[in-house]
């Protein structure tokens, strides 16, 4: 944190955004890229099958299909990371693009999900969100008390984000003294905007992706490798630096 010109402090107002690259290595297949989701022929032809208004069979079946993979990956050290630092800064947020839950298993307690999560279902008539925490499902699709089959609360392409937690994050993002951004792309919007607020209100920013972004040359420190060996070492570092 010497390199950053940041006192180790509690009281840093910090910010966590997390992508795809943080679950990819605890084995969740990522969307974009080598070892993508749909390299796998089932996973292409079960989501042939998952059509709008998404509270239908074939979209649970894909949903169901990715539940149960994902509920045999645990959390990585990163996760772990992360979730120690919301439990040691006194303002601190964690704000996410993943849906698979992993960031809650690894002991993170307040999540914003900008995408959603599988892991719960919302009802197309009320709009309540409910937690459906086993699988296999029961039921394809799950129904909500009211008998209306529920939709799995994640944004589909071209759907809006999960407004309170874009809120959630806009809000923190523009108070950051210290903003990291994992295993992110940096290219979809609006998380990508997100690190931009924390640079225009003066917060150090640091990135950690085995790639460059479009964010890489605006950030305070950008680091190249995996988030679960990066990240422990940082805050290991952050830890033995405090007054």
């Amino acid at each position: 944190m010497e390199r950053l010109g940041l006192k180790p402090s509690r009281k840093l107002v910090t910010v966590v955004l997390t992508g795809a690259g943080v679950s990819a290595e605890s084995g969740v297949p990522i969307f974009r890229g080598p070892g993508s989701l749909w390299e796998l022929p089932e996973a292409r032809k079960l989501a042939a099958r998952a059509r709008p208004p998404w509270n239908n069979r074939g979209t649970w079946e894909f949903y169901e299909w990715r539940r149960q993979l994902v509920s045999r990956c645990k959390p990585n050290p990163a996760h772990l990371v992360i979730a120690e630092m919301e439990r040691y800064f006194e303002d601190f947020t964690l704000i996410t693009q993943n849906v698979d839950g992993l960031h809650q298993r690894a002991g993170s307690r307040r999540v914003f999900e900008l995408h959603g999560s599988m892991w719960k279902g919302r009802c197309p008539k009320c709009e309540e969100i409910v937690d459906l925490p086993e699988t296999p499902l029961p039921e394809l699709p799950p129904k909500h008390s009211c008998g209306t089959p529920m939709r799995p609360h994640v944004v589909q392409f071209g759907e809006p984000v999960d407004r309170l937690a874009l809120t959630e994050g806009i809000k923190a993002s523009s108070k950051a003294d210290l903003f990291f951004v994992v295993g992110t792309s940096a290219v979809v919007h609006p998380a990508a905007g997100l690190p931009f607020l924390a640079l225009e209100r003066g917060a150090k920013v640091i990135e950690i992706n085995p790639t460059e972004t479009p964010l890489t040359p605006y950030v305070t420190l950008s680091l190249r490798g995996k988030a679960g060996e990066i990240l422990p070492r940082l805050w290991r570092e952050f830890l033995s630096k405090e007054a």
